[in-house]
């Protein structure tokens, strides 16, 4: 049987992932072991951010709703609890783009939720 070299087939995957690891910095884009290992983690790191990312946004929309809510008079607890008890069923992220973009409306549930936990 004939010796079967690989030269072509890891050059290819060299050159992925250098091009793969192409803005990181000193020896991770430049010399292949240092530039898989990085390649590794930054592909790791992206995976696992990702998923981050989903609760940094919920924070995010949690500290503006309280901002708003806090204008009018409620704290973000208490304006939650009065959407409920009211049967309002808007998520954060909406809530949050309404504080934002368009108070009336989020003042018009402010008093919602106030007359709520009120009565």
């Amino acid at each position: 049987m004939s010796r079967v070299k690989g030269g072509v087939v890891t050059r290819r995957r060299h050159k992925k992932v250098l091009r793969l690891t192409k803005g990181h910095r000193g020896a991770r884009h430049a010399l292949f072991r240092r530039a898989h290992e990085s390649m590794l983690h930054a592909l790791y790191y992206a995976y696992s951010h990702r998923r981050e990312r989903k609760g940094d946004m919920r924070r995010l929309w949690i500290v503006r709703i309280n901002a708003a809510a806090r204008a009018g008079g409620l704290s973000y607890s208490q304006f939650m609890d009065g959407l409920k008890k009211a049967s309002v069923a808007i998520n954060r992220k909406a809530l949050a783009d309404m504080a934002v973009n368009d108070p009336a409306s989020f003042s018009k549930l402010l008093t919602l939720a106030a007359d709520r936990l009120k009565g």
